[in-house]
């Protein structure tokens, strides 16, 4: 199970990259084709928000890849 969370870690890691860059893509065509101010706020909005959802992907990556989520929590009896 840990050999598959470091392997799933690499494709969190790189998905966030990935993401940007299509979605930075997409936000060029959508601009090409019709190019007025509603349509660039539009997708400026969608970019300033997902650039922070995209970190998070990798930072979760990283820690997976490191092999923090490998270790499972004592369990507690103060409840």
């Amino acid at each position: 199970m840990n050999a598959l969370k470091k392997i799933l870690g690499y494709f969190w890691f790189m998905l966030g990259p990935l993401a940007i860059w299509y979605l930075v893509k997409t936000a060029a065509h959508e601009i090409e084709a019709k190019p007025v101010i509603d349509t660039r706020i539009q997708w400026a909005v969608f970019i300033i928000v997902f650039i922070p959802i995209s970190i998070g992907l990798m930072i979760f990556g990283y820690y997976a890849i490191k092999g923090e989520y490998s270790r499972l929590p004592e369990k507690s009896d103060e409840i």
